[in-house]
């Protein structure tokens, strides 16, 4: 993409200032979100996504999205109830509860939590799966919970990352299994040097978009992301300084129309991204994109109702912590297991039935969009 103005153009004021009672409001929000993580992952994870996963990957994901799914809630109430964020969409309408393929520009380092808040509004929050750098499924906790949600661990390396990027992707082709996959063929930290390497590396090489997947997915949206005045950093999220207004743009793409040749699909998505120039220009010149409203705003009192059920649920579970000397075993396990099993990306298999995997040299599937981004 050629834009860099909204992230690099003059540098203006903050949406508020930074203030002693921002900073102590945002060092709280992030305390009780560290949290709640740190309780569910621990007391949710042996049973939904390692007993259960046993028996059956299906449920477990549904289970695992559904518990998860209203940790998760936690984000966008920050962002547009606490924050007071203005999350504007526009474009196309996207129905609940699809299996998609969402393509994303990326100009900041919060580009990806802000779909969240799109996620949320479809019931589809749990269900979003992201790739990612490999270091960050090692972190304490929030890693933990990549980890959990199964996003793909990428080390740009696509000699090493294609058998994994295949195998995950192949154990999703279930029309049941609950799937949002997000990818952001940019990369990160955009720049114009490694925009010309992906758009050279795509035209090379060619992309094969959907695959032996095709069939099980419902559309393929485009989405696009920009911000009033500058795009925010995490510490601007996290003290409610910035962003004033997030728009987000989506445009639904027919299967049909997506080409199956690799040939074809490279071509569809560099044109897929030169549309998204013409979005973001006209977007630095009118302050909006075409075709606002498509979305209704949050419900404040679902959103207080799942603040209250997570932090119900942690306060009954550290008190089981510290009043039985199980629970403190049962910590112990949950930590271990989650550190290691994040590290080395082990997962349980079903033990009844088990989960169709597609071989490697069998098709192209969606990881094959990926080539733009790994080569970042």
């Amino acid at each position: 993409m050629e834009f860099q103005e909204i992230s690099v153009s003059v540098k203006k004021s903050k949406h508020f200032p930074l203030t002693p009672f921002r900073i102590i409001r945002g060092v709280i929000c992030l305390l009780v979100l560290l949290s709640t993580a740190f309780v569910f992952l621990i007391y949710f994870v042996p049973v939904a996504a390692v007993l259960l996963r046993f028996f059956s990957t299906l449920y477990s994901r549904k289970v695992v999205s559904l518990l998860f799914g209203l940790w998760l809630g936690l984000w966008p109430f920050l962002f547009e109830k606490i924050n007071e964020t203005n999350v504007i969409f526009s474009g196309d309408h996207v129905p609940p509860k699809e299996r998609v393929l969402l393509i994303a520009n990326h100009k900041s380092e919060v580009d990806w939590m802000y779909l969240w808040n799109l996620a949320l509004r479809k019931g589809c929050l749990g269900h979003i799966k992201y790739l990612l750098k490999k270091r960050l499924i090692k972190l304490p906790v929030f890693g933990w919970g990549f980890y959990v949600l199964e996003f793909i661990p990428l080390k740009r390396n696509w000699v090493v990352d294609e058998q994994v990027i295949r195998q995950m992707l192949s154990t999703f082709t279930n029309p049941q299994d609950p799937l949002w996959l997000t990818v952001f063929p940019e990369g990160t930290d955009y720049t114009e040097q490694k925009c010309k390497r992906s758009h050279d590396f795509a035209t090379n090489n060619g992309l094969c978009l959907l695959g032996n997947t095709r069939s099980s997915l419902d559309a393929v949206y485009d989405v696009t992301i920009a911000y009033k005045n500058q795009c925010p950093i995490f510490l601007d999220n996290a003290f409610g300084v910035d962003p004033s207004e997030v728009h987000i743009h989506v445009r639904r793409i027919p299967l049909e129309k997506i080409p199956e040749s690799e040939k074809e699909a490279s071509e569809w998505l560099i044109e897929t991204f030169q549309f998204k120039d013409k979005l973001l220009s006209d977007f630095i010149a009118n302050g909006h994109f075409p075709n606002e409203g498509t979305e209704q705003e949050l419900s404040t009192p679902k959103c207080l109702l799942n603040l209250i059920i997570v932090i119900t649920l942690t306060g009954i579970f550290i008190f089981f912590t510290y009043s039985f000397i199980w629970g403190k075993f049962y910590v112990g396990f949950s930590c271990i297991y989650l550190a290691s099993a994040a590290c080395f990306n082990f997962r349980p298999y079903p033990i009844i039935g088990s989960v169709h995997v597609v071989a490697a040299n069998e098709t192209c599937d969606i990881g094959a969009v990926l080539f733009m981004s790994l080569i970042l």
